[in-house]
């Protein structure tokens, strides 16, 4: 069938299925590259407003947060940060109109303040100054990003909307008409550890050894000397905490929880012996003696 045989229906028909087609995709996407033009891998698509939601609300979005939006597109995501969560936020995007569009946005909302955009290409873009990074983006530049959110400081939050970052395993996953994934950014505690814990009726030591993938954490300890099976490492950011069964004393084992934040090479908190009337707690430090 050629165009001049083409009838008013058809044409209908094949619009219908173009604005189908880019329905069905997700947003702006930017990859990297030395051509300085911008990029546009798919169209633009708007996330919805309640996903949008979730997306903030999963992670724990407040006033003391900088939310930075990669692919902003018109900017909603931000917008509802400064207004409905108090934060400040950044959105980056390729296409001029959209930031033209966001920033009108931003305008009538009352939070232009608060809500600032950028013509710019994401993988430029300082990641650092963020403590809370929402994205909408395929795959392939997930991957191309995922290196940098993993160098970002432990404890930031990191929000996807639909497209998850592989064999990272997010930290939370909900679903409001879309799929949200929240991961937050781990410390790094792979290595061997040494801490004392001065605990009557004699100062103990524990060795740690603990091997690290993504915030999953494997670990095997020594205490005094003996194997001791070390119970629900948990990692979340920078903050660490596991539990041991003291066997020291068998005819009064108890369990130590432990419970601290990592910095460095140095993790520090409390340790909490036993539970309810014969609970007892004092501060405890971890030091890397290896990796």
């Amino acid at each position: 069938m050629t165009a001049k045989t083409l009838k008013s229906k058809d044409f209908v028909n094949l619009g219908l299925l173009f604005l189908g087609a880019l329905a069905a995709r997700p947003a702006i996407a930017q990859v990297p590259g030395d051509d300085a033009r911008p990029h546009f891998d798919v169209p633009f698509v708007p996330t919805p407003q309640v996903t949008v939601d979730e997306m903030l609300r999963l992670a724990n979005v407040g006033p003391k947060d900088f939310v930075l939006d990669l692919g902003s597109g018109d900017g909603r995501i931000v917008i509802a940060a400064a207004r409905k969560f108090g934060a400040r936020a950044l959105g980056v995007d390729l296409d001029y109109h959209l930031i033209i569009q966001s920033e009108e946005s931003a305008r009538q909302a009352g939070v232009e303040d608060r809500a600032k955009f950028l013509q710019q290409d994401l993988f430029k873009t300082d990641l650092g100054q963020a403590t809370v990074i929402t994205m909408y983006l395929l795959p392939g530049v997930t991957q191309k990003l995922r290196p940098l959110l993993l160098g970002l400081k432990p404890g930031t939050r990191i929000v996807s909307h639909d497209f998850d970052l592989g064999d990272w395993k997010p930290d939370r996953k909900t679903y409001i008409r879309k799929n949200v994934f929240l991961w937050i950014v781990p410390a790094r505690v792979e290595g061997s550890w040494q801490v004392r814990l001065a605990m009557p009726p004699i100062e103990r030591q524990l060795e740690l050894t603990l091997t690290q993938r993504f915030q999953q954490v494997d670990a095997h300890a020594r205490l005094n000397g003996v194997p001791a099976q070390v119970w629900e490492p948990t990692l979340e950011g920078d903050r660490f905490s596991f539990m041991v069964v003291d066997s020291s004393d068998r005819d009064n084992e108890a369990t130590l929880y432990f419970s601290g934040r990592v910095s460095g090479n140095v993790i520090e908190g409390e340790l909490a012996r036993g539970v309810g009337s014969t609970r007892s707690t004092i501060p405890w430090r971890a030091v890397r003696t290896g990796k």
